[in-house]
């Protein structure tokens, strides 16, 4: 967003016009190095493929690959993205400290409409000489991609801004996640709970639970990401402005009778899930 040849706005005043640090604009992460960048594109092609392969079988995996790799670098580097595998374990995400213990509200629940469930994911974005995190808002019944944003690290910052932008028009009845550290944030839960949105979280062995985002990835590191192998950042900013309008709008699903997800979610305005404090209370109490 920072256009450094502005031949109007500085640095300084671009930073203060998007309440952006200027520490923050000039800060450059460590880098890795183009080998474990490499290996770091190859395990998360590995981890669409197999996401229950965890760091030994993955190892594994790369070693039959050609990389002359040990469990100890790929543990690593898996952590780094932000990936482990998908299969009941304890510890299964890392929630924030001592955060509030929500319920998981999904057990038995049909999704009858738009804006009933929302749920957020957060994915590992590989460029030719780096890499960034992006998180998604997605309504399941539609599978209308609501909100998304880049990021450098995996703060709670970047995913509160697509919620933001999520909440701006509609609001769901209940919003699901993991219990990773970013959606367990007090800042985060806050501002569902502000919105007197239902907050339900993925306990252990409930890994599968966000398989709609999970296939929202799949489709977008295969139909867009490997495909262009992006560069830099504005270039991926600008690929995947692309791509999500073309997912929602353009791309037919076969789960949606092959309608796109802005017909369902737009179509299915007037009988969207209605929100009544006597139905959320007989939902919460039949979810619980």
């Amino acid at each position: 967003m920072i256009e450094t040849e502005h031949p109007a706005l500085s640095i300084r005043q671009q930073c203060e016009l998007i309440g952006l640090n200027r520490s923050s604009y000039y800060r450059r992460p460590a880098g890795e190095s183009p080998l474990n960048l490499d290996l770091m594109r190859q395990i998360d092609e590995l981890y669409l493929k197999t996401p229950f392969y965890g760091v030994r079988r993955m190892t594994i995996s790369l070693k039959g690959l050609g990389y002359g790799v040990n469990h100890k670098r790929v543990a690593r580097l898996m952590r780094l993205m932000g990936i482990q595998a998908l299969h009941p374990r304890k510890n299964l995400s890392r929630p924030g400290k001592d955060h509030k213990i929500y319920p998981y509200l999904l057990r038995g629940l049909e999704i009858v409409a738009a804006d009933q469930v929302w749920s957020a994911d957060i994915t590992y974005i590989p460029l030719r000489q780096g890499f960034m995190y992006l998180v998604a808002i997605i309504d399941w019944y539609s599978r209308y991609v609501l909100a998304w944003r880049l990021s450098n690290t995996l703060d709670t910052a970047f995913c509160l801004e697509a919620l933001e932008q999520a909440l701006t028009d509609r609001q769901p009845a209940l919003f699901n996640t993991d219990q990773g550290a970013q959606f367990t944030a007090a800042a985060f839960t806050e501002r569902l709970t502000q919105a007197q949105v239902l907050i339900s979280m993925d306990g252990k062995g409930r890994a599968l639970d966000n398989i709609f985002i999970e296939r929202l990835w799949r489709s977008l590191k295969y139909e867009d990401i490997y495909l262009k192998d992006y560069e830099t950042v504005p270039d991926l900013e600008k690929g995947l402005k692309a791509y999500f309008h073309f997912y929602n709008w353009q791309r037919p699903h076969q789960s949606l009778g092959y309608q796109t997800p802005a017909d369902v979610y737009f179509g299915a305005a007037a009988s969207s899930f209605q929100r009544h404090p006597e139905t959320e209370l007989n939902l919460a109490l039949s979810w619980s």
